[in-house]
């Protein structure tokens, strides 16, 4: 006889299973739905600039990467079209990093092997009914339409183009972006602290995407060090170059009931954020923070699909949610505009949040978690 779920988590990435680890805590019974990914040849290009919050959320499930694997950043740069500069320092907040640039396969790998050890966990080659239902499908999420819920996204006119580079200087631990008009370029530091290799993310206009995936990879390179300005000198392309589509996107609701299953959406399956600012993976495990506590904290009479319990998850998650989303549209927006008009108003701009004092200070802050 099949045993009862307490929670089956649908969805087999960080999210899902960073969720089934801090909620197997408390003893309850687990279903972890994890299909596996088509298989491919290709290297996983991806990393992620995590948090401090999200740090520590991975480190209590023992699930926090190397140092070879989790790359400290201690300072960055970003640069916008006509010299405006903001600069921020691990050393002047007086924190050991701004963030942390992780591998997504080394990730990944752990947070499988530790699922792997945990008897609390039945990994599960089917959904099965359960007490709350959980999904974590991430942005083309088939069971959040099952459900009956509403995902409304707003393209961005971009693509994000990502791949991995090796660099004849080495990246010193520092993250480094460039508002160019509409292009939108991030150097994040790889492979440690004496790395000599980025991931980057090119946040590139629609139109111009596939001429730069086309291209050759001396050339693709040459356009990267123009950007760039040459600020790592010669540049290598490591990896295939991958490409997807930019959108901000959120579910009509996060919890509910349907077909007599209670359910909550978590991760991209719930929202999806521009990537300009690296928030959208630190969105997510926000998620698992929240809904793993209102778990852990219920009354013992309670169940673990109470619905004061899921309300008071989503208020507190799409409150953070929406006002990030908020936040990274109007920046996209702002740097798109061309005229010089728009170009003085950024650098008026990011020249005094440079020299903002407290301000500039509470923003680092709130972006590392803190």
């Amino acid at each position: 006889m099949t045993q009862h779920l307490d929670i089956c988590i649908r969805g087999g990435g960080i999210v899902g299973h960073a969720l089934a680890l801090l909620l197997a805590r408390d003893r309850l019974r687990i279903g972890l739905y994890a299909p596996a990914a088509p298989a491919s040849t290709e290297p996983d290009v991806r990393v992620y600039a995590l948090n401090a919050k999200s740090k520590a959320l991975l480190e209590s499930v023992r699930c926090w990467p190397d140092a070879a694997h989790a790359t400290e950043v201690t300072a960055m740069r970003v640069l916008g079209d006509e010299g405006g500069e903001v600069n921020f320092s691990a050393a002047s907040l007086a924190v050991p990093a701004l963030t942390w640039i992780v591998d997504v396969p080394a990730l990944e790998a752990q947070l499988r092997e530790a699922v792997r050890f945990q008897p609390h966990i039945e990994l599960i080659d089917a959904p099965r009914p359960a007490t709350l239902t959980v999904v974590c499908e991430g942005r083309a999420s088939t069971t959040r339409a099952e459900f009956g819920v509403d995902f409304t996204a707003t393209r961005y006119p971009q693509h994000a183009i990502a791949a991995r580079l090796t660099c004849e200087k080495p990246h010193g631990q520092v993250a480094r972006q460039w508002f160019k008009g509409d292009n939108i370029l991030a150097f994040l530091p790889v492979d440690g602290a004496q790395g000599q290799a980025i991931g980057i993310v090119w946040s590139a206009p629609d139109a111009r995407t596939p001429e730069l995936l086309a291209l050759n990879e001396e050339a693709f390179c040459d356009q990267v060090e123009a950007l760039s300005e040459g600020c790592l000198g010669k540049l290598q392309l490591a990896s295939p170059r991958k490409a997807w589509a930019l959108q901000s996107a959120q579910a009509s609701r996060w919890i509910g009931a349907s077909h007599g299953q209670s359910w909550a959406l978590a991760g991209d399956a719930a929202h999806n954020v521009h990537p300009l600012a690296g928030q959208g993976l630190n969105l997510g495990l926000g998620d698992v923070a929240e809904l793993a506590e209102v778990v852990h904290t219920r009354a013992y009479w309670r169940p673990v699909n109470d619905i004061k319990l899921l309300r008071r998850y989503e208020r507190a998650r799409r409150a953070e949610v929406t006002t990030t989303d908020a936040a990274m549209t109007a920046l996209q927006q702002l740097f798109s505009k061309e005229g010089n008009g728009w170009q003085k108003l950024r650098n008026l701009g990011m020249k005094g949040f440079e020299l903002s004092g407290m301000t500039k200070h509470w923003v680092a802050r709130q972006a590392m978690g803190l």
